[in-house]
């Protein structure tokens, strides 16, 4: 039975938040790496496009909570997130016309373009904070487990418990349903097969008629939902708070840049790799130990390192992958 606990204490603390937190960093990244490959820049800007399509999204939540309405067991916040989803779009959209627009008529060159998509950074992590301000916002409700560490250890008689939250199950559901749809609508449809050919190449894909402004608006459009999608699911899943989104930047480009920027399945392999790197070595492993070696008493928790160095297990493979391998694992655009 030892091993069975120490089996469910992995799945409970490493394998069940690691795929949750994969999920929203592979969205994340899959907007990242769709601005990348159609207007062939970073935009720095990307993880407070998900602060601000989370604000507007709580705003909305709480509005609907005041007006007594919900989803039951589900987050009311499912409901606003469409709303929140249009915000971004809007704000992305007339971004571009009044500013990236201008410079990509100067054929500026990208590293331009970075430095304009920082500046945009500043101004949106500004703009959210006046909004909502920088304390921690949960805007969670519904019910909290799909199943509790309790039950499942009165359903099993096994010492270790199982704790499952409703967040985590949305945000696995919601991220196959997003990915999925992305990649019909990339690969079966005139609209995404338009915006593949630009990718590629764009003298060419102008050659065909296609028409630059169009598919500019809609890699706009795609980023911004998935951007919203990604920060509602890690705000429901952790909580929200303006600078986090900010430090969510670095895993998100590592996540893109390891699986190949430019490669929507890289990105998404990306997120599941940096996801789990983090959950691993800062997980402390000596509940899992206990069960498999109980004979060993270590001195201290096993631990890596402490949680507050996550973000340096990003950017320490961020910095290995750009040394030896710059166009990453699935050989996109090289960084």
């Amino acid at each position: 039975m030892d091993l069975v606990n120490a089996l469910v204490a992995l799945t409970n603390f490493v394998l069940i938040p690691g795929a949750a937190y994969g999920a929203q960093l592979a969205l994340g990244a899959l907007g990242v790496t769709l601005i990348y490959g159609i207007l062939r820049f970073s935009n720095f800007a990307h993880g407070d496009t998900m602060a601000f399509g989370t604000m507007v999204t709580i705003g909305v939540t709480w509005w609907l909570q005041s007006v007594g309405v919900s989803l039951g067991p589900l987050p009311t916040a499912l409901l606003a997130m469409p709303v929140g989803i249009v915000a971004t779009v809007l704000l992305l959209l007339a971004t571009d016309r009044v500013v990236y627009r201008f410079y990509r008529k100067q054929r500026a060159a990208p590293v331009i373009l970075v430095i304009v998509s920082i500046g945009v950074m500043f101004i949106l992590n500004g703009v959210v904070r006046i909004f909502i301000g920088t304390d921690n916002q949960v805007f969670a409700d519904g019910a909290r487990f799909v199943i509790s560490a309790r039950d499942f250890r009165d359903a099993t008689g096994l010492e270790e418990g199982l704790a499952l939250r409703v967040s985590q199950v949305i945000t696995l559901v919601t991220a196959i349903v997003t990915v999925a749809a992305l990649f019909w609508f990339l690969t079966k449809t005139r609209t995404g097969t338009s915006m593949r050919a630009y990718s590629d190449n764009e003298d060419l894909a102008l050659l065909s008629g296609i028409s630059p402004e169009r598919v500019v608006i809609i890699a706009w459009a795609l980023a911004g939902t998935l951007a919203t999608i990604a920060g509602v699911l890690y705000g429901l899943d952790k909580s929200f708070m303006p600078f986090t989104y900010f430090q969510l930047l670095l895993p998100i480009f590592a996540a893109a840049i390891v699986g190949g920027l430019g490669s929507p399945i890289g990105a998404i392999a990306g997120g599941f790799v940096i996801a789990f790197s983090e959950v691993t070595l800062t997980y402390a492993w000596l509940k899992v130990q206990e069960y498999l070696l109980p004979s060993w008493q270590p001195d201290g928790l096993l631990q890596l390192l402490a949680t507050e160095y996550k973000f340096a297990v990003s950017f320490a493979i961020l910095v290995t992958v750009l040394i030896f391998r710059p166009t990453g694992l699935f050989r996109g655009k090289s960084a």
